[in-house]
């Protein structure tokens, strides 16, 4: 391999950045390509951030580098610029010559194609993931901030939640209180609160009564 490259590496976390994972394949599959030759890699650049992003300062300073030196842009894999068909078209009408590791003998035709390619893989995984969500919101997990663990806990203590005022409910049924507005009227004054600790509305007795229908 002869002439001027300039080696562009993204991780997607941070940790992924300090500690080295994924940025050291990447290092060596470049290296690995370039052994051989009388080849000069100039500069190196390490972007951590996602690769949907367009705007990635580090890459910026790549193809900067690139153009001033005449040099080309190499990466470990197609998928480290990005997961998006209009910016590598972009790119490549940056006219600066690029190369990937793992399709060297791509042409603009192939990369294009192997771009739409990447940009469908990656919707269809968000599409998965949105469905999962929904699925699993309809089997009644409740979904927070640190994903379906959190579901998890929060639905056992909804569920412990109804068991300790199931005898509250029962007694309130039998003395003719049975609507929602009016049981959770009853649980306000007796100052009672949702296993969140708020007040009871209509539809949260109805959760709870679905709840305790569901336990039964």
């Amino acid at each position: 391999m002869n002439g001027k490259f300039v080696a562009y590496y993204r991780v997607s976390t941070v940790q992924q950045g300090q500690s080295g994972l994924g940025l050291e394949a990447q290092k060596t599959a470049v290296e690995s390509y370039l052994n051989g030759g009388k080849w000069n890699l100039i500069g190196e650049f390490v972007e951590v951030e996602s690769g949907k992003r367009k705007n990635r300062p580090q890459l910026n300073a790549a193809l900067a580098l690139c153009k001033k030196q005449k040099a080309t842009l190499i990466i470990a894999k197609l998928d480290r610029l990005a997961r998006n068909l209009h910016f590598i078209s972009g790119l490549m009408e940056s006219r600066i010559e690029f190369l990937a590791v793992d399709n060297p003998t791509a042409n603009r035709l192939t990369v294009q194609i192997l771009a739409a390619v990447a940009e469908e893989e990656a919707r269809a995984i968000s599409s998965r993931t949105k469905a999962a969500l929904a699925s699993a919101k309809a089997r009644g997990v409740i979904l927070g901030k640190h994903g379906a663990k959190l579901g998890k806990a929060n639905h056992e203590k909804a569920m412990q939640g109804a068991q300790d005022l199931k005898a509250t409910i029962a007694s309130l049924q039998a003395n003719g209180i049975s609507s929602t507005r009016g049981i959770a009227d009853a649980l306000n004054a007796q100052k009672i609160v949702t296993p969140q600790g708020k007040q009871w509305h209509k539809t949260s007795v109805l959760r709870l009564l679905k709840r305790l229908e569901k336990a039964s």
